[in-house]
């Protein structure tokens, strides 16, 4: 019996290579919610969501509600070019003057936002110890007058994008041989949502990502599927984990943002090519 439930487990946590990323809450490649300059597989697709904790919106209060959810789409449609979709599930808080009396106390609504990842350095073109370089921008538009109109870019009031930024990355991993790999992320994030207070601050993070010997082991195998996080996301500090529960196709994420409040996710990638 407790031979076949060694093999089960083997089954279950078995896992694909380190190169993998981890996927931030925010839907896109990076640490939890700190850019990176980290890349996935050409030709990647992935789908999933996340319960996160209160969505600062303005019409939101933490006295009445803790958490929602968002889902995205992401593809990564050549080495150096990401882009992806995320919708974010909003809350009605009674009293809201934003909401109608009638959906007070329920989730609604639901704020759709865009994002693309341009690599413009690749780690090691020039020498071996040069970083990776991502140009990255998150919600970078909204429609006039909430949803009506044409396409703005400006920052009058008549917009609805509550996670506007931009930010320039750049990453360098250091590999430690049967140990694992270190990363190291620095970014300098420009924040232009509407409703809030604006800022041009860097983020910084690390990541762990285990690669211990011998692979036969179960317990190494289950443990080379973790990849540590802490960060800095230019507002709060926070710790998480990501997870590769099955050869990458299956992944989850996991965190404590603030260091108290978690938050966590799943989505599933497929390399398409």
């Amino acid at each position: 019996m407790g031979r076949k439930i060694q093999l089960i487990l083997i089954c279950l946590i078995a896992i694909s290579s380190l190169q993998s990323q981890a996927q931030a809450l925010y839907g896109t490649t990076g640490l939890l919610h700190a850019p990176t300059a980290e890349m996935q597989r050409d030709k990647t697709f992935m789908v999933g969501g996340n319960v996160l904790h209160l969505v600062p919106l303005q019409y939101l209060t933490t006295n009445e509600i803790k958490y929602t959810f968002n889902y995205y789409l992401n593809i990564t449609i050549f080495p150096w070019l990401e882009v992806g979709y995320t919708c974010t599930i909003n809350y009605a808080n009674h009293g809201s003057t934003y909401f109608p009396e009638q959906s007070w106390g329920k989730y609604t609504n639901q704020d759709r936002a865009f994002n693309a990842r341009l690599r413009l350095w690749k780690e090691g073109w020039w020498k071996p110890w040069t970083p990776q370089v991502v140009l990255g921008l998150d919600d970078p538009a909204s429609h006039e007058s909430y949803g009506g109109g044409a396409i703005k870019f400006d920052e009058d009031g008549m917009q609805n994008n509550h996670f506007t930024r931009y930010y320039l990355a750049a990453t360098k991993h250091f590999s430690f041989t049967g140990v694992g790999t270190l990363g190291v992320h620095a970014a300098y994030v420009d924040y232009r949502a509407c409703w809030f207070p604006h800022y041009r601050r860097t983020a910084a993070g690390v990541d762990f990502k285990f690669n211990l010997l011998p692979e036969d082991n179960l317990a190494v195998k289950a443990l080379n599927g973790l990849n540590l996080m802490a960060e800095y996301d230019a507002r709060t500090v926070n710790i998480g984990a990501h997870y590769q529960l099955w050869k990458d196709h299956i992944n989850l994420i996991a965190e404590l943002n603030d260091g108290k409040y978690f938050s966590g996710g799943i989505y599933f990638k497929i390399h398409l090519k």
